[in-house]
């Protein structure tokens, strides 16, 4: 790092210095979706649980040597524009400034006028279509979540049965609507094959263009409206999956609060339940497993004014992961066991089609994640293997890379470098062919758990080819 970094003010006066954390997700952020969270752990060396931790961490760096040297492994530029002291700008960078706090905000609130929401959703839209990136300078913040699962809780709780058997007609034509769920079950297809970043922009602009405009003119109270807010809610769950999938948490936790507004609106408790289920599992990954299982919880307890077996199998399935990452094997496991009961019930044609992923690759995939948490090789492999094998049957590269990368963390817990190498080769090559930084993270933690081991010749293997794949992989993100 050049000398005239370390004499800028803001770097020598301590009362402005950033630690290293904040730097970090500052310099990640402005450049996503190319730097995931996994990729700048593998540049430091750390695995991505250790960097979720330090750019978490609110005490400042004062190790100038090692903030030098984590900037330099970075390659991060002379001029950082986070650095500038408080004094510096003018009131034209006020005025940015107080747009880029607006445009942070903007889809965090659990509105309860229900114009203000579709508002809401028309700008998520159109910024996310027009501006891929107008979320960089936000972090994901999971207390934002909290808040909306309890608003949704109480109105489900309150509102459901009361609605029940309102069979008014609206404006919109159930042909109208059957069109808007058929786009959907198009795109889910796409995200399911081949990675939430393969088509989020155009399903944004269908949203906005197509779909927004009928909600502007129709009432959820009646028959038809309620289908319509139903199917964009739907689809505003969708776009927030396929964000999560691709690693901007951001936007995804806007577009899922969102979709959880919609179907209180539509009076769809399954499909609130669904939202809450993919809240708690953006929570778990990004560090909060606490918040993942009161949000799972949150899910289950909306259930009962609802009932969907592939719903209740995957917040259980979700709460184990969580507990799992909190070390409670106990709880795990349990609801593990509560999740494949829950499955055993299932009967696909009496549920909806965005349910349609919970099958046998998805939930044994989740179980062998909460047990490689556990650090229980055996039964994570065993879940995994099941994964693999559906995933396959299926052509499901997406989740078959997320399957064979926990194959191979089960293997290397075992101690069996050769199965390591040979099932983290398998969840490279597949995460090569997808839009999923998912796949992606899930690559570079192996590699950086077995750069230790680079003296197997299987090891080697699996580093050398992973390492030229990585770049196909970082496009796909």
């Amino acid at each position: 790092m050049p000398a005239e970094f370390w004499n800028q003010p803001a770097i020598q006066d301590a009362a402005h210095a950033r630690h290293i954390g904040q730097l970090i997700h500052a310099y990640r952020q402005a450049h996503q979706p190319v730097l995931t969270q996994a990729t700048v752990a593998g540049w430091l060396g750390l695995t991505q649980g250790h960097l979720s931790v330090v750019e978490r961490n609110a005490q400042p760096e004062t190790d100038l040597d090692r903030l030098e040297r984590w900037c330099d492994a970075l390659h991060m530029p002379v001029r950082l524009r986070w650095f500038r002291g408080p004094t510096s700008g003018d009131a034209t960078d006020d005025a940015v400034d107080d747009q880029q706090k607006t445009l942070a905000q903007l889809g965090l609130t659990y509105a309860a006028s229900l114009p203000t929401t579709v508002d809401v959703v028309a700008e998520l839209g159109r910024h996310d279509m027009e501006r891929r990136r107008f979320l960089t300078s936000a972090a994901f913040a999971v207390a934002a979540s909290v808040a909306p699962s309890r608003d949704w809780l109480l109105a489900t709780l309150d509102e459901i049965d009361a609605a029940r058997g309102r069979t008014g007609t609206g404006m919109i034509s159930t042909e109208q609507v059957d069109a808007i769920r058929r786009t959907f079950s198009v795109f889910q297809e796409l995200d399911v094959m081949r990675g939430g970043g393969h088509a989020r922009a155009q399903l944004a602009a269908y949203l906005t263009e197509h779909v927004v405009p009928l909600l502007r003119s129709n009432d959820p109270d009646t028959e038809a409206g309620r289908a319509l807010f139903e199917a964009a809610a739907e689809q505003l769950y969708l776009l927030g999956w396929m964000a999560f999938d691709n690693g901007e948490h951001a936007i995804a936790q806007r577009y899922l609060i969102q979709s959880l507004r919609l179907a209180q609106a539509a009076k769809n408790t399954e499909l609130g339940a669904h939202v809450l289920a993919g809240l708690s599992d953006q929570a778990t990954l990004t560090g909060h497993p606490d918040q993942g299982v009161q949000l799972a919880r949150a899910g289950r307890a909306g259930l009962q004014n609802g009932y969907s077996p592939a719903c209740l199998a995957d917040l259980y399935a979700l709460q184990a992961r969580a507990e799992a990452a909190m070390g409670d094997g106990k709880a795990a496991v349990l609801n593990v066991h509560l999740s494949e009961k829950a499955f055993e019930n299932i009967d696909p044609d009496n549920e909806p089609e965005w349910a349609r992923f919970i099958d046998v690759a998805y939930l044994n995939g989740e179980y062998a994640h909460a047990f490689r948490d556990l650090q229980q090789p055996n039964e994570a492999a065993q879940c995994a293997r099941l994964s693999v094998a559906d995933s396959e049957r299926q052509n499901r590269a997406r989740r078959g890379s997320l399957a064979q990368a926990a194959l191979a963390r089960a293997a290397l817990d075992d101690h069996d470098l050769t199965a390591a190498a040979s099932a983290g080769l398998a969840a490279a090559k597949l995460a090569a062919t997808v839009k999923s930084s998912r796949s992606v993270e899930a690559v570079t933690d192996l590699r950086v758990r077995m750069r230790d081991h680079s003296g197997s010749p299987s090891v080697r293997e699996f580093l050398d080819v992973s390492g030229a794949l990585m770049p196909a992989m970082s496009s796909r993100t």
